[in-house]
């Protein structure tokens, strides 16, 4: 039923140059989506054009071009790096008789390759159906018929109506389905919230080493690879930070500049982590010559999924490929880091990025001198539970000086759910 291909077909690719900034694909971009994807490209046709034609997107006799460069390849499939109408597709097709699909179609196959959870497989395919149900028409045009034959002659809905009335109620099935895993995922939420864990979410274009540098702090074993969209499934992982402590890491899939409406939407779930965090750790690819273009891009998609005012710490990653390039954090005006220099895969500046998450998620950090008296022995414990203890002298009358440190949220908390008052035992 899905709008899918086997892996390890052969595709001519067809890029168009449009005038238009806004209308520009990168036919590079197209290639690696392609390698991701298991296809073979034995050809790439490109074209230069004002704007997209009605009927065939590209020109009358770029469409014969093409379908001529079909017959001579043997190709299979044709790769549009633009988004096509039903239309155009269904034109596409009579004219070069094979299929055509194009880069959305293209990604929605990436990701249903990719996709390993159950959540994920029906985001997946929530995706892909509503991809699917503009162009259930193309090339079944005798769907359009009624049924007809004894009994079944007289008014009635077509087998086009038929299908669509099913592809509704397979969307409305899987809605339900996601819906309950989202209260499922908001609950984990408000658990979180409850004691205070913050969250940090990995934001970034596709191979940018998001799960790299997320296996690196994590120890997670998350897929990674040199390819578009290795990560499409979710993944949190706790990691203890210094005054912080326990803060919930979220590795999420990678943008992508135009990213289908249809995965944004089906996605909405899994972005929640990214609109609900204290924290982006926004990852460059430094060695990727787009640089500017693809940051570009991931502030276009945070801000249409409603991130755009979460705090972001900017991380460029893969500095081992630019030379004289070391690793470092740099600061605003007050002080606060803005941006680290690092490479996850060789394991170069990781401690300057757990150095500057303390700084941006600690907050105000409070240092208190205690006189504990015997009678506040499981205060004590308490703080060595919070792991904040600096130094610890016992006193003649039996009882502890301490010295703490921790973040103004733990502190207010302890003070909260003392016994005793215990703001009457800071040393003055």
């Amino acid at each position: 039923m899905f709008d899918r291909y086997d892996v390890g077909e052969q595709a001519i690719l067809v890029h168009v140059d449009f005038t238009d900034e806004g209308e520009r694909e990168d036919l590079t971009e197209l290639k690696m989506l392609v390698h991701s994807a298991g296809v073979d490209a034995v050809d790439v046709v490109t074209t230069r054009r004002p704007s997209p034609s009605a009927k065939y997107f590209i020109g009358a006799g770029k469409a014969d071009e093409v379908a001529a460069l079909v017959q001579a390849t043997s190709a299979d499939l044709i790769i549009f790096n633009h988004a096509l109408s039903p239309s155009q597709e269904r034109n596409l097709e009579q004219i070069c008789k094979c299929r055509v699909i194009d880069r959305t179609g293209l990604i929605l196959d990436i990701f249903a390759q990719r996709a390993r959870t159950h959540e994920g497989k029906l985001q997946v395919e929530l995706a892909q159906l509503r991809h699917l149900s503009t162009r259930l028409i193309r090339g079944w045009t005798h769907l359009e018929r009624q049924k007809g034959g004894i009994g079944l002659r007289g008014p009635g809905e077509t087998q086009l109506e038929t299908d669509r009335r099913l592809l509704r109620g397979r969307i409305n099935h899987i809605l339900k389905r996601l819906a309950k895993v989202s209260k499922q995922r908001e609950q984990g939420r408000r658990a979180r919230r409850r004691v205070e864990i913050p969250t940090v979410s990995l934001v970034g274009y596709t191979n940018a080493g998001k799960s790299t540098l997320f296996n690196r702090i994590t120890d997670a074993g998350v897929y990674a690879a040199d390819q578009l969209f290795a990560t499409l499934d979710p993944t949190l992982r706790k990691l203890d930070i210094d005054d912080v402590g326990p803060t919930i890491l979220a590795d999420t899939v990678g943008f992508i500049r135009h990213l289908p409406h249809d995965l944004v939407a089906a996605f909405k779930a899994t972005l929640q982590e990214t609109q609900e965090a204290q924290l982006l750790l926004h990852v460059v690819d430094v060695a990727d010559e787009r640089l500017q273009d693809n940051t570009y891009q991931v502030n276009l998609v945070l801000d249409e999924i409603d991130a755009g005012e979460v705090p972001v710490l900017m991380v460029y990653n893969k500095i081992d490929l630019v030379e004289d390039m070391s690793p470092r954090i740099e600061r605003d005006d007050d002080g606060l880091p803005v941006s680290v220099w690092l490479s996850a895969q060789q394991d170069l500046g990781i401690e300057l990025l757990f150095e500057a998450l303390s700084e941006r998620l600690s907050g105000t950090v409070v240092e208190h001198c205690l006189n504990l008296p015997p009678q506040l022995g499981r205060v004590r414990g308490v703080l060595y539970g919070l792991n904040c203890v600096q130094q610890d002298e016992y006193t003649e009358q039996g009882g502890w000086l301490m010295t703490v440190r921790m973040p103004s949220a733990d502190w207010q908390r302890l003070i909260k759910h003392s016994p005793e008052p215990i703001e009457s035992y800071i040393c003055h």
